[in-house]
């Protein structure tokens, strides 16, 4: 009894951990108005899900007057990523760690480094205790100024996330500088150079290809069957009509970014370019561990590789084609009927003790002479078609072996 409350309690501290180690920053942000701005720009460029997919992370957070001040620069989409994930360190910093920095100062890796956009160490972070209990804090290539500051610590949760808000943006001319929109690249080309080249074809005959070219610069994940799996779906695909065919190529695609740590750490429903009103279209992302996974209701697709991972477009491969059951209702699974009631078995005559068993399930004009039915009982008795006939030929042949003798 011991022994299993002792692994009862494992059970509930491996779940009380891994409860504690996930992090939402959204859900940390929502909690504070004033930061409502900076955290919408989290979500706007997709690095609150890479923030919720790093076991170890401090975000140093801008209220909004200070990204008013961003925002007034007019900077891409892409720029202000960059600013902001410059605002992302890959490491633990709470209010205790910040006034207790060894030697005074530390250089902090951001996202922006991790990115490997940021030149030599330009992507870095100095953080310097200053006089009067004030902790400084500013880009590497800014010249060695700490000009934002420590303001208060806004949650933390030890080792694992530290939210805090410094007093203004850290400038970076690398990271302000004008980002490139994305290219106008050839999704095809890409996905037949790296083994979905029937899927890509098939795309290419279809007004699907539009939809998927609309949608580049807003961000665009798709996932592309494998030339085997596509092979073998075409004789089902050319039986479906022509907006049956250019659903089930869209259904393929995803109108957001999504890296494979977005996939992984936001798991759950998602819509696809098919979605329309009541027609769903949509899928379920898994992950168990590394592996990923595509759910529908007829099947589940593993993501097998990626093709091009560049935002605001990702191409993953995927080993089998995805079916909705908006066209292929007639394959969903139907639920196995339940079985039908037993009857219960014949229970047996009680053997009294003057009685003999009645024959089961034996017509009155059974053969006499069938052995099938002829079994012995451990009363030395013999059951012959389902009769018990006592056996007393013994008997009878010592009577008659003792009347010869007296003869």
């Amino acid at each position: 009894m011991q022994l299993r409350y002792s692994a009862a309690a494992v059970l509930l501290l491996l779940s009380l951990l891994s409860t504690i180690s996930a992090h939402n920053i959204t859900k940390i942000l929502n909690k504070y108005p004033d930061f409502s701005t900076f955290n919408h720009y989290l979500t706007t460029t997709h690095l609150a899900a890479e923030i919720n997919s790093h076991e170890t992370i401090t975000v140093c957070a801008v209220d909004n007057a200070a990204m008013s001040d961003l925002l007034s620069k007019h900077l891409s989409i892409y720029a202000i990523k960059n600013v902001l994930s410059f605002h992302v360190l890959l490491d633990y910093f709470g209010a205790k760690k910040l006034h207790q920095i060894t030697n005074g100062t530390a250089l902090a890796a951001t996202m922006f480094q991790a990115t490997g956009t940021a030149a030599g160490s330009s992507g870095f972070v100095n953080i310097t205790d200053l006089k009067g209990g004030k902790v400084g804090f500013g880009a590497e290539d800014n010249g060695g100024n700490v000009d934002a500051t420590f303001v208060k610590s806004l949650d933390e949760i030890p080792y694992n996330i530290s939210v805090i808000q410094i007093s203004k943006i850290l400038t970076s001319s690398e990271a302000e500088a004008p980002a490139p929109g994305p290219s106008q690249m050839n999704l095809t080309s890409v996905m037949s150079a790296h083994g979905c080249k029937v899927f890509a074809d098939t795309l290419l005959a279809s007004a699907a290809e539009k939809t998927y070219n609309d949608n580049i610069d807003g961000g665009l994940t798709v996932f592309c069957p494998g030339d085997d799996a596509f092979k073998a779906f075409l004789p089902k695909f050319k039986n479906l009509t022509a907006s049956g065919k250019q659903s089930l190529l869209e259904y393929h695609g995803v109108p957001v970014y999504q890296s494979m740590a977005m996939l992984k750490s936001n798991n759950g429903l998602m819509n696809t370019l098919a979605t329309d009103g009541a027609s769903k279209f949509d899928f379920t992302v898994q992950n168990d561990g590394e592996q990923v996974t595509l759910k529908t209701k007829l099947v589940t697709a593993k993501i097998t590789g990626t093709l091009i991972d560049e935002q605001p477009v990702a191409i993953f491969s995927i080993d089998k084609v995805l079916l909705p059951t908006e066209l292929f209702k007639g394959l969903a699974p139907t639920p196995a009927p339940a079985p039908a009631p037993v009857a219960d078995a014949p229970k047996p005559a009680k053997k009294g003790k003057h009685s003999s068993p009645v024959a089961a399930d034996a017509p009155a004009d059974s053969p006499s002479d069938d052995a099938a039915d002829q079994t012995a009982d451990s009363n030395g008795a013999v059951r012959f078609n389902g009769e018990r006939f006592i056996a007393v030929g013994l008997s009878l042949c010592m009577g008659l072996l003792l009347t010869a003798v007296s003869f």
